[in-house]
């Protein structure tokens, strides 16, 4: 007899349960966990407008995107990250190659053009930008500048230049170097710097500041960094320089987003990707306030003085292909002492 009524309890139970999962509406997502590798100065603002049209709650770790890769595969399934929005593409492709990264609708992967995304969809551009060297002012003409990035190993630029190697941006374009034009000659390249006395800096916003400053004449670093930093101060002694066509050092790539395969609430993620690429969010990556990174949709304009992004013409080289040129450059930058 005691065995039919547990019997009938756990029938009765069972059936009170999917009852009121039946009537009970899904809990609206109230906040989204995002890794940052973008810089919390560039983006904050962004992510800003996105808490206020949405009412979404935003959860922001902001750390290197390499940093935020390795956490990712560190964390698997477990991981409290929502969205991964990088600097590059290599690290999302890293993440994508482990499985961890959702497929997004064509629809969203569609607004952007074809290569700043890959045919496996799981991750999308969300901003370009180009690799450039800035130089001083005041000790440089643009006539003296080099016309391609293997020219800084002349010893005219011993003690003049600076770069920051743990820079997700200059990992990649070394990544795509060593694909161009074998690994090698990117050796001797990183050790000519070597021998030029290279000063290292945390990251591109120092390196500008230090070209500025004079402690070095030149820096390699992405462009829009000199923008951010004229907004706080127009008589900044320092601009950019492109390399010619078709020059490994005038690589251009992407920042990108991509939804964290180990998220269930896949809605307002997608709500979050599809809003780094509305209007709203591209005009102010392009035109904000010391914002120049290139817009990425239809419709919206670079910032005025800088080349369109079609005449910017660096080496052919497909960005999906960073989730395996990237490891053979951090090694490298570790054999020769960039990193430790």
């Amino acid at each position: 007899m005691r065995k039919s009524i547990s019997l009938l309890a756990a029938v009765l139970l069972a059936a009170l349960v999917t009852s009121v999962g039946a009537t009970t509406a899904p809990a609206q997502t109230t906040s989204l966990t995002i890794y940052s590798g973008r810089d919390e100065a560039l983006v904050k603002p962004v992510l800003e407008q996105f808490q206020k049209t949405t009412g979404i709650e935003l959860k922001v770790r902001y750390a290197s995107s390499t940093s935020l890769a390795t956490a990712l595969v560190e964390e698997g399934d477990d991981s409290p990250a929502d969205v991964f929005w990088a600097t590059e593409p290599g690290t999302l492709g890293l993440v994508a190659a482990r499985g961890l990264l959702k497929r997004l609708p064509q629809a969203t992967v569609g607004k952007v053009p074809a290569r700043f995304s890959t045919r496996s969809r799981r991750w999308v551009g969300t901003s370009a930008r180009s690799r450039v060297l800035v130089y001083n002012t005041q000790a440089l003409t643009p006539g003296q500048l080099p016309a391609s990035v293997w020219g800084l190993t002349n010893p005219r630029w011993k003690g003049k230049i600076g770069l920051p190697p743990t820079n997700g941006s200059f990992q990649a374009f070394l990544g795509a170097m060593i694909h161009l034009s074998g690994e090698d000659r990117a050796r001797s390249w990183l050790r000519g710097l070597q021998e030029n006395d290279v000063r290292f800096y945390p990251n591109n916003t120092t390196t500008v500041q230090a070209v500025a400053r004079g402690d070095v004449q030149v820096g390699l670093v992405n462009l829009y960094y000199l923008y951010n930093l004229l907004a706080d101060n127009p008589s900044l002694t320092a601009r950019n320089h492109w390399f010619r066509a078709g020059d490994p050092g005038s690589l251009v790539l992407a920042a990108g987003a991509g939804i964290v395969s180990a998220t269930e609430k896949d809605a307002a993620a997608g709500r979050f990707v599809k809003f780094l690429l509305s209007p709203w969010a591209q005009r102010f990556i392009a035109r904000g306030p010391g914002a120049a990174e290139y817009p990425l949709i239809k419709g919206i304009s670079p910032r005025p003085g800088l080349p369109a992004l079609k005449e910017l013409k660096g080496p052919k080289y497909s960005l999906g292909r960073l989730a395996v040129d990237l490891q053979p450059a951090v090694r490298l930058l570790l054999e020769v002492g960039y990193l430790k």
